[in-house]
């Protein structure tokens, strides 16, 4: 093009935001990449002009130099040089964009090598606890399968007394350069994985892996009042780390099975009490056992079934802090099954007691 329009090159217009700018040339790259277009010979023309217009509208002040002076501009800002995309500063802006036409799987120029010390892998655990154990809290020995560093090699990968040669292919760098076109994009070494090292005298027992399967018993400790879906985090007890790197961590997440008679709602610990027509009518003392010891509970005359008695300060412990839920008795009448004939006698007595009142038994129908 004889007037080069960098705007018109990409198809956005001049008040596009850098994402629409980035989206439009990453869809240009993919159309007519070369690689993709061999039968094509306009096609590697095609994708220099839309990556030579993203490495001026791409960079923020290039663009502002564009806008108000043009490309001679741009020359003239760059001693007489054409700010085109052949630059090595232009490649690491492209890595995230370009990354899938190559299949290299490793950087563009200035990548990091993967050499040198590596954070080990975090792991994931699931602990199923009681709903007691959540309540009062417990100690737990839990068993965990990680990989770590090679007892023998401590990590090397070398027979003991042996240590790796630089990668020849790298130079001990970890990348090398490939080209590819007109383009010339740096990718991991092939020969040493990025390390920069090759091992001629691999260690016998991790056969110059430098890792090994290990099981280790930890302890942990469940806070009282820790609930479903918590996740615990323990420090350094997740995979070993490569060439001296840190453990990762462990992370438990925890679930809580249900329990036979009590019930967990926020911080509250519910129990539904089952209790007599008698006892509801009447009142009455009782005794539950909690996970605490012994509650005694009063049972007002004329209690409702559904009615929730509340035991302030009884209930779980928020974790890390001093205050706690309540202890919730929810009154549950229970109709009697299997009545002997004394006890059918007195239950009509009550139901011809009730009648002589007027009471309203079931909606608004009355017993005469």
């Amino acid at each position: 093009m004889a007037k080069k329009e960098y705007y018109q090159i990409l198809g956005v217009n001049r008040n596009a935001s850098a994402e629409e700018i980035k989206k439009a040339y990453r869809k240009l790259a993919l159309q007519h990449h070369p690689d993709r277009n061999h039968d094509n010979p306009e096609a590697e023309e095609k994708f220099k002009e839309a990556s030579e217009a993203y490495s001026v509208l791409g960079n923020s002040e290039k663009r502002q130099i564009y806008d108000q002076y043009g490309v001679e501009g741009l020359r003239a800002g760059g001693g007489g040089q054409d700010f085109g995309f052949f630059s090595d500063s232009i490649f690491s802006d492209f890595g995230d964009i370009l990354g899938d036409l190559f299949g290299f799987g490793g950087s563009f120029s200035g990548g990091r090598q993967r050499g040198g010390p590596r954070k080990g892998n975090d792991l994931g655990l699931e602990v199923a606890l009681t709903l007691e154990e959540s309540f009062l809290g417990v100690e737990r020995e839990i068993e965990v399968e990680r990989e770590g560093n090679c007892d023998v090699c401590g990590g090397s990968g070398c027979e003991p007394g042996k240590g790796a040669d630089v990668c020849r292919k790298c130079g001990g760098t970890g990348n090398v350069r490939i080209s590819q076109g007109f383009f010339s994009v740096a990718t991991t070494c092939s020969t040493c994985q990025g390390r920069g090292r090759v091992i001629t005298h691999p260690c016998k027992k991790c056969r110059g892996q430098g890792r090994r399967l290990e099981s280790k018993k930890i302890k942990v400790t469940f806070p009282a009042g820790i609930d479903e879906g918590n996740r615990l985090r323990v420090s350094g007890e997740g995979e070993g780390g490569r060439e001296g790197g840190a453990s990762g961590d462990l992370f438990i997440m925890v679930r809580v099975k249900p329990d036979k008679y009590f019930q967990r709602h926020g911080n509250d610990l519910l129990y539904p009490l089952p209790v007599s027509f008698s006892q509801a009518a009447l009142g009455d003392h009782v005794s539950i056992k909690t996970y605490e010891g012994t509650e005694k509970i009063v049972i007002p005359p004329a209690a409702q079934s559904g009615q929730v008695l509340k035991i302030k300060n009884k209930g779980f412990r928020q974790v890390n802090r001093w205050s706690r839920g309540d202890l919730l008795i929810q009154i549950n009448v229970v109709t009697p099954q299997a009545l002997s004939r004394q006890e059918t006698e007195l239950f009509k007595k009550l139901r011809e007691m009730e009648a002589g009142k007027g009471q309203t038994l079931f909606g608004n129908d009355r017993i005469n």
